[in-house]
């Protein structure tokens, strides 16, 4: 019966392409052309929808504050993505890109699980990991920048004696001193203090914006420094030195949690994952895990347990690493 359905299909597309070449119905152009419709007309849609739920969520949220909920946790996250990595996109879109996203990955998802509760199940679980993964990664990525952060304030600091611009001006001398990430904030202070007219105070103002939070205490010495400037006054900026040798003591206690809670989520992970190779080698024990409803269930929670206990395990880093940078 498969064959004979298989052959019927691969005939008909055949005879099909014939008359279509044949006759010059051009019917692979319609059909792009068609489709191409059609995709505009799903995005135009989606596109308006989402600027009446952007304009009618900044209405809401100038009269009401935004409460602790779990929706409310949510969006935080993808808006922190969507901030963190520069994505042009707002809430709303981001949101559809996951809908369809989450859709995709339900109907990948029961052509193996061959039931839909089980499905949705399994891909919100594996769109739950996707989601921390990208977190984990932005979390990452701001640790080396306050790291390359602490790393400039210690070199700049030493220095400070003659002004913050000159001592500035030595370090970026040195192509290895800064890192490439943040260098060229510190090269457009420099051209907007002697270029653009900028007032030191400004083009400070404009530095401490790019590099964030991190450099505020360093932006507010500067600032005094520069107006105030009095002999020993110098010294105010070795403070920033000695707290970052603090800041970097209490990263390495908390990178050794972290890495062990990450090994045990490793070993974990590589316990479901060793059984899961085990049981396709079996013959008897592959058809009860793929062919049978209860195998199907083992397979849905070994997937759910491993997305949430990943997600679970940065969670908590991220609660601990939030009162400093962590690597």
């Amino acid at each position: 019966m498969g064959l004979t359905l298989m052959f019927s299909i691969f005939a008909g597309a055949a005879v099909l392409c014939v008359i279509n070449l044949v006759m010059d119905l051009r019917l692979l152009a319609d059909f792009r052309m068609g489709a191409e419709k059609l995709f505009d007309i799903f995005i135009d849609s989606v596109g308006r929808h989402n600027i009446k739920r952007f304009v009618y969520r900044l209405k809401k949220e100038k009269i009401e504050k935004r409460k602790e909920t779990v929706i409310a946790g949510y969006n935080n996250i993808i808006e922190g993505i969507i901030y963190d990595f520069n994505l042009p996109l707002t809430l709303e879109g981001a949101n559809s890109l996951l809908c369809i996203l989450l859709a995709a990955l339900v109907l990948i998802i029961v052509v193996f699980l061959k039931n839909v509760s089980l499905s949705v199940l399994a891909s919100v679980s594996i769109l739950v990991g996707m989601i921390t993964f990208v977190t984990m990664q932005s979390r990452l990525a701001k640790a080396a920048k306050l790291e390359s952060i602490m790393d400039a304030e210690d070199l700049i600091c030493p220095l400070a004696r003659d002004g913050v611009l000159v001592a500035i001006k030595k370090v970026l001398e040195s192509e290895g001193y800064l890192n490439k990430n943040i260098r060229p904030y510190f090269m457009q202070f420099v051209d907007n203090c002697e270029n653009h007219g900028y007032s030191f105070k400004r083009a400070m103002e404009i530095l401490n914006k790019q590099l964030g939070p991190k450099f505020d205490n360093f932006t507010k010495k500067a600032v005094i420094f520069e107006y105030n400037e009095r002999k020993g006054m110098a010294d105010i900026f070795l403070d920033i030195v000695d707290e970052n040798a603090v800041l970097r003591e209490v990263n390495v206690r908390k990178n050794r949690i972290f890495k062990k809670m990450n090994r045990d989520f490793l070993i974990k992970t590589a316990m479901i994952a060793a059984f899961a190779g085990y049981s396709m080698t079996s013959g008897e024990l592959k058809a009860f895990m793929m062919g049978s409803a209860e195998g199907r269930l083992i397979n849905t929670i070994a997937i759910v347990a491993i997305c949430l206990s990943f997600a679970r395990c940065q969670s908590l880093q991220s609660d601990i690493g939030s009162g400093g940078g962590v690597k």
